[in-house]
Protein backbone atom coordinates (compact mmCIF):
# COMPACT_ATOMS: atom_id res chain seq x y z
CA UNK A 1 0.00 0.00 0.00
CA UNK A 2 1.06 3.28 -0.88
CA UNK A 3 1.85 5.80 2.00
CA UNK A 4 1.66 9.71 1.93
CA UNK A 5 3.62 11.50 4.27
CA UNK A 6 2.76 15.13 5.79
CA UNK A 7 5.41 16.47 7.13
CA UNK A 8 5.59 19.59 9.21
CA UNK A 9 8.99 21.25 8.77
CA UNK A 10 8.68 24.42 11.24
CA UNK A 11 9.11 28.06 9.49
CA UNK A 12 12.07 28.48 7.86
CA UNK A 13 15.01 27.13 10.14
CA UNK A 14 16.11 23.57 9.42
CA UNK A 15 17.02 23.09 12.90
CA UNK A 16 13.13 23.39 13.43
CA UNK A 17 12.79 19.83 12.17
CA UNK A 18 11.78 17.31 14.60
CA UNK A 19 13.23 13.64 14.98
CA UNK A 20 10.41 12.29 13.45
CA UNK A 21 10.31 14.29 10.32
CA UNK A 22 13.50 13.56 9.82
CA UNK A 23 12.85 9.74 9.76
CA UNK A 24 10.12 10.66 7.45
CA UNK A 25 12.02 12.07 5.50
CA UNK A 26 14.30 9.52 5.24
CA UNK A 27 12.26 6.84 4.03
CA UNK A 28 10.71 8.83 1.15
CA UNK A 29 11.26 7.41 -2.72
CA UNK A 30 8.81 10.64 -3.84
CA UNK A 31 8.71 14.31 -2.78
CA UNK A 32 5.66 16.46 -3.90
CA UNK A 33 6.06 19.67 -4.45
CA UNK A 34 3.04 22.53 -4.84
CA UNK A 35 4.52 24.66 -7.72
CA UNK A 36 3.18 28.47 -6.81
CA UNK A 37 5.50 29.88 -9.30
CA UNK A 38 8.64 32.55 -9.03
CA UNK A 39 7.23 34.69 -6.26
CA UNK A 40 7.88 31.51 -3.53
CA UNK A 41 10.47 29.99 -5.25
CA UNK A 42 12.57 30.28 -1.98
CA UNK A 43 10.23 28.11 -0.11
CA UNK A 44 10.31 25.78 -2.70
CA UNK A 45 14.08 25.64 -3.16
CA UNK A 46 14.21 25.44 0.84
CA UNK A 47 12.28 22.28 0.96
CA UNK A 48 14.66 20.90 -1.74
CA UNK A 49 17.50 21.78 0.37
CA UNK A 50 15.85 19.31 3.65
CA UNK A 51 15.70 16.52 1.11
CA UNK A 52 18.60 16.90 0.07
CA UNK A 53 20.06 17.02 3.76
CA UNK A 54 17.88 14.44 4.98
CA UNK A 55 17.02 12.00 2.11
CA UNK A 56 20.45 9.80 1.47
CA UNK A 57 18.82 7.22 -0.97
CA UNK A 58 17.90 7.66 -4.38
CA UNK A 59 14.63 9.77 -4.65
CA UNK A 60 12.26 12.12 -7.33
CA UNK A 61 10.70 15.60 -7.15
CA UNK A 62 7.48 15.93 -8.40
CA UNK A 63 5.86 18.59 -9.17
CA UNK A 64 2.01 19.68 -8.31
CA UNK A 65 0.61 22.81 -10.22
CA UNK A 66 -0.88 25.23 -7.55
CA UNK A 67 -4.63 25.73 -8.73
CA UNK A 68 -5.78 29.24 -9.21
CA UNK A 69 -7.94 30.21 -6.53
CA UNK A 70 -10.72 33.60 -5.95
CA UNK A 71 -9.64 34.97 -2.87
CA UNK A 72 -12.07 37.74 -3.63
CA UNK A 73 -15.70 35.93 -4.09
CA UNK A 74 -18.52 36.73 -2.21
CA UNK A 75 -18.68 33.48 -1.42
CA UNK A 76 -15.68 32.48 0.42
CA UNK A 77 -16.48 29.61 2.21
CA UNK A 78 -17.47 28.14 -1.30
CA UNK A 79 -14.62 29.70 -3.22
CA UNK A 80 -12.15 28.08 -0.84
CA UNK A 81 -14.33 24.40 -1.34
CA UNK A 82 -13.77 24.95 -5.02
CA UNK A 83 -10.23 25.51 -4.73
CA UNK A 84 -9.80 22.20 -2.52
CA UNK A 85 -11.50 20.13 -5.17
CA UNK A 86 -9.22 21.56 -8.15
CA UNK A 87 -5.93 20.10 -6.28
CA UNK A 88 -7.34 17.26 -5.38
CA UNK A 89 -7.63 16.22 -8.81
CA UNK A 90 -4.05 17.56 -9.63
CA UNK A 91 -2.79 15.66 -6.11
CA UNK A 92 -4.85 12.35 -6.93
CA UNK A 93 -3.11 12.32 -10.68
CA UNK A 94 0.09 12.90 -9.17
CA UNK A 95 -0.01 10.22 -6.70
CA UNK A 96 -1.64 7.60 -8.95
CA UNK A 97 0.89 8.65 -11.60
CA UNK A 98 4.17 9.12 -10.27
CA UNK A 99 3.95 6.89 -6.84
CA UNK A 100 4.22 2.87 -7.16
CA UNK A 101 1.45 0.50 -4.80
CA UNK A 102 4.47 0.26 -2.26
CA UNK A 103 6.01 3.39 -2.62
CA UNK A 104 6.50 5.96 0.79
CA UNK A 105 5.53 9.74 -0.47
CA UNK A 106 6.03 12.93 1.05
CA UNK A 107 4.59 16.32 1.39
CA UNK A 108 6.65 18.93 3.20
CA UNK A 109 4.05 21.29 4.68
CA UNK A 110 5.18 24.79 5.90
CA UNK A 111 5.04 24.89 9.64
CA UNK A 112 2.25 22.17 11.30
CA UNK A 113 -0.36 20.48 8.93
CA UNK A 114 -3.07 20.92 11.48
CA UNK A 115 -3.05 24.99 11.67
CA UNK A 116 -4.42 26.82 8.58
CA UNK A 117 -3.03 24.52 5.85
CA UNK A 118 -5.34 23.07 3.25
CA UNK A 119 -3.13 19.86 2.65
CA UNK A 120 -5.18 17.55 5.25
CA UNK A 121 -8.62 18.13 3.33
CA UNK A 122 -6.95 18.08 -0.11
CA UNK A 123 -5.84 14.17 0.62
CA UNK A 124 -9.22 13.42 2.69
CA UNK A 125 -10.92 14.77 -0.43
CA UNK A 126 -8.33 12.05 -2.72
CA UNK A 127 -9.08 9.01 -0.82
CA UNK A 128 -12.76 10.14 -0.89
CA UNK A 129 -12.97 10.13 -4.80
CA UNK A 130 -11.52 6.62 -4.85
CA UNK A 131 -8.96 7.08 -7.84
CA UNK A 132 -6.11 6.14 -5.71
CA UNK A 133 -5.63 4.25 -2.50
CA UNK A 134 -2.97 5.10 0.22
CA UNK A 135 -2.17 5.95 3.61
CA UNK A 136 -1.61 8.97 4.98
CA UNK A 137 0.47 9.24 7.92
CA UNK A 138 1.21 13.26 9.39
CA UNK A 139 4.04 14.41 11.60
CA UNK A 140 3.35 17.38 13.33
CA UNK A 141 5.50 20.73 13.13
CA UNK A 142 6.30 23.39 14.76
CA UNK A 143 3.78 26.24 13.71
CA UNK A 144 4.74 30.14 13.74
CA UNK A 145 2.81 30.94 16.48
CA UNK A 146 5.40 28.38 18.66
CA UNK A 147 8.24 30.17 17.45
CA UNK A 148 7.23 33.44 17.55
CA UNK A 149 6.30 33.00 21.14
CA UNK A 150 9.70 31.31 21.92
CA UNK A 151 11.35 34.68 20.56
CA UNK A 152 9.25 37.24 22.51
CA UNK A 153 9.64 34.84 25.48
CA UNK A 154 5.97 34.60 26.28
CA UNK A 155 3.32 32.43 27.45
CA UNK A 156 0.62 31.56 25.34
CA UNK A 157 -2.09 32.20 27.91
CA UNK A 158 -2.07 33.92 31.35
CA UNK A 159 -3.45 31.62 33.92
CA UNK A 160 -6.28 29.45 33.06
CA UNK A 161 -6.89 31.13 30.29
CA UNK A 162 -8.29 30.12 27.02
CA UNK A 163 -5.96 29.51 23.93
CA UNK A 164 -7.99 31.83 20.84
CA UNK A 165 -6.14 31.48 17.35
CA UNK A 166 -8.00 33.50 14.45
CA UNK A 167 -7.30 35.13 10.91
CA UNK A 168 -7.20 38.51 10.00
CA UNK A 169 -10.71 38.16 8.32
CA UNK A 170 -12.15 37.38 11.39
CA UNK A 171 -10.52 40.11 13.67
CA UNK A 172 -11.72 42.49 11.22
CA UNK A 173 -14.91 42.56 13.07
CA UNK A 174 -13.17 43.37 16.56
CA UNK A 175 -10.91 42.52 19.49
CA UNK A 176 -12.99 39.99 20.94
CA UNK A 177 -14.26 41.65 24.23
CA UNK A 178 -14.20 38.10 26.59
CA UNK A 179 -10.68 37.23 25.80
CA UNK A 180 -7.48 38.88 26.59
CA UNK A 181 -4.81 36.68 23.98
CA UNK A 182 -5.44 36.40 20.44
CA UNK A 183 -3.31 34.43 18.32
CA UNK A 184 -3.71 36.21 14.42
CA UNK A 185 -2.37 34.40 11.26
CA UNK A 186 -3.62 35.04 7.66
CA UNK A 187 -3.81 38.59 7.85
CA UNK A 188 -3.25 39.93 4.63
CA UNK A 189 -5.53 43.41 4.91
CA UNK A 190 -2.94 43.85 8.15
CA UNK A 191 -6.67 44.21 10.47
CA UNK A 192 -4.89 45.03 13.68
CA UNK A 193 -4.20 48.44 11.99
CA UNK A 194 -7.94 49.42 12.08
CA UNK A 195 -8.42 48.01 15.85
CA UNK A 196 -9.16 50.86 17.55
CA UNK A 197 -8.22 49.19 21.03
CA UNK A 198 -6.04 51.58 23.84
CA UNK A 199 -5.10 48.30 25.98
CA UNK A 200 -3.43 45.99 23.35
CA UNK A 201 0.21 44.84 23.35
CA UNK A 202 0.85 43.42 19.98
CA UNK A 203 3.85 40.65 19.37
CA UNK A 204 4.42 40.56 15.79
CA UNK A 205 6.79 38.60 13.81
CA UNK A 206 7.14 37.98 9.61
CA UNK A 207 9.67 35.13 8.46
CA UNK A 208 10.08 33.70 11.42
CA UNK A 209 12.91 30.98 11.86
CA UNK A 210 14.28 32.73 8.80
CA UNK A 211 17.45 35.07 8.42
CA UNK A 212 15.50 37.67 7.61
CA UNK A 213 13.37 37.49 10.40
CA UNK A 214 11.22 40.45 11.34
CA UNK A 215 9.77 41.28 15.05
CA UNK A 216 8.31 43.99 16.86
CA UNK A 217 6.49 44.23 19.90
CA UNK A 218 4.56 46.84 22.22
CA UNK A 219 1.82 49.41 22.39
CA UNK A 220 -0.51 48.19 19.41
CA UNK A 221 -1.00 52.26 18.94
CA UNK A 222 2.23 52.66 19.16
CA UNK A 223 3.89 49.81 17.33
CA UNK A 224 0.98 49.84 14.01
CA UNK A 225 2.95 52.36 11.90
CA UNK A 226 5.81 50.91 12.01
CA UNK A 227 4.77 47.14 11.82
CA UNK A 228 2.66 48.15 8.22
CA UNK A 229 6.22 50.08 6.91
CA UNK A 230 8.40 47.01 7.79
CA UNK A 231 5.91 45.09 6.47
CA UNK A 232 5.07 46.50 2.97
CA UNK A 233 9.63 46.78 2.44
CA UNK A 234 9.53 43.09 3.02
CA UNK A 235 6.65 42.46 0.63
CA UNK A 236 8.60 44.64 -2.05
CA UNK A 237 11.68 43.27 -1.12
CA UNK A 238 11.01 39.42 -1.54
CA UNK A 239 7.69 39.10 -3.26
CA UNK A 240 6.00 37.44 -0.30
CA UNK A 241 5.13 37.59 3.17
CA UNK A 242 3.90 34.80 5.95
CA UNK A 243 3.65 36.51 9.58
CA UNK A 244 1.31 36.16 12.53
CA UNK A 245 1.05 38.10 15.82
CA UNK A 246 0.00 38.06 19.57
CA UNK A 247 -2.25 40.68 20.30
CA UNK A 248 -2.58 40.86 24.41
CA UNK A 249 -4.72 42.93 26.59
CA UNK A 250 -2.76 44.92 29.09
CA UNK A 251 -5.07 44.02 32.47
CA UNK A 252 -5.03 45.26 36.03
CA UNK A 253 -2.82 41.84 37.00
CA UNK A 254 -0.37 42.73 34.12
Amino acid sequence: MRTVHVIGIGCGDPDHLTLQAVRALGGLDVVFVVDKGETTAELTELRHAICETHITKPYRTVAIPEQPRDRAAADYAGAVEDWYDARAAVFSAAIAGELGPDGNGGILVWGDPALFDSTLRVLDRVLAGGGVEFVRNVVPGLSSLQVLAARFGITFTGVGEPVHVTTGRRLAAGMPRDLDDVWVMLDGACAFADLPDEDLDIYWGAYVGMPDELLVAGDLQDCRGKILELRAAARRRKGWIMDSYLLRRRTENG
